[in-house]
């Protein structure tokens, strides 16, 4: 694929308008909805897939990151994120709100060939991708992939952490890859705050049916996590790559020490932006609950 493929719509983050005052901003708002969608336009990195430059690896860094069980399933995951998300674009009728699900769905592709051109570098052989059909509920299928990437988002920013600091990845590989980490953070921003303005923008008889299917979706994707960790070790790939991924890191990190990892990057990554906006906060709670009862471990003297 050419380099020229992927640049960016000038009409995606020409345009955007002004951004709301510096007071209080209510949730639903039209303040916040300008609020939560020019963060998304404005703070957009037109990198191109094509000129990343991928390093070169030593013997030993290259066979750590080809022999992870991830990349078919990555890529799959990218892809299928940008249809999903492009598709409930196209019927939103708000210009604004519009323009930054298109660039959300625009970044999700993008993610795609970030990583489509990581296992080319790299000699990593990927199997056929499918075929993805189009959402029949494009609503639905918008709100599995906001809620999966708030759950696959906050272990990656963990992950991503822990491999920079064991040296699993390679400080050249890191850099390159940090663009896309960075723009996880800021696709589950938008999402969960697109999600409290919808809730408050909708007709008062639509909103028990919408919550009902946010309800549906966790359990959606608390049951595909559950048949994942089934997978696991049987030589499977699956959805949950971050599973799959900080088992390749090394025993050095125990669970306890992972998710306390996991919740102060999560912290650090969202604190750049607006305190005004909604942070995702279910993921971070049951961490939290969690390293109660798996608390780091204490290393013996």
């Amino acid at each position: 694929m050419s380099s020229t493929a992927f640049v960016i719509p000038p009409e995606l983050t020409l345009d955007t308008g002004t951004w709301p005052g510096d007071g209080p901003i209510r949730f639903g708002s039209d303040e916040h909805k300008r609020l939560f969608c020019k963060t998304l336009l404005d703070t957009h990195n037109p990198y191109r897939p094509r000129v990343l430059d991928w390093p070169r690896l030593d013997a030993e860094a290259e066979k750590r990151i080809t022999s992870l069980p991830i990349w078919d399933i990555a890529v799959q995951t990218e892809n299928k994120a940008g249809m999903n998300v492009a598709t409930y674009a196209e019927a939103i009728a708000d210009p604004l709100l519009k323009k930054a699900v298109e660039l959300d769905g625009y970044e999700e592709k993008r993610h795609r060939h970030v990583l489509a051109n990581l296992v080319e570098a790299y000699g990593i052989t990927l199997a056929p991708e499918p075929a993805f059909p189009r959402p029949k509920d494009p609503e639905w299928a918008f709100m599995v992939t906001g809620y999966s990437e708030c759950i696959d988002s906050f272990f990656a920013f963990g992950l991503f952490k822990a491999a920079k600091d064991t040296g699993f990845f390679p400080p050249e590989l890191i850099d390159t890859f940090e663009p896309v980490i960075h723009e996880e953070g800021r696709h589950i921003l938008f999402f969960v705050n697109w999600v409290a303005w919808h809730r408050r923008n909708m007709p008062f008889w639509r909103r028990p049916w919408f919550e009902l299917k946010v309800l549906a979706v966790w359990l959606f994707l608390v049951w595909e996590r559950i048949g994942i960790a089934k997978d696991v070790g049987h030589g499977q790939q699956d959805n949950n790559f971050t599973v799959n991924g900080a088992q390749q890191l090394g025993a050095d990190i125990d669970v306890g020490q992972l998710i306390a990892i996991c919740l102060a990057e999560n912290d650090r990554r969202l604190s750049i932006y607006d305190p005004r906006l909604k942070r995702p906060r279910f993921v971070p709670f049951m961490a939290r609950l969690a390293l109660k009862f798996v608390g780091p471990k204490k290393k013996a003297a």
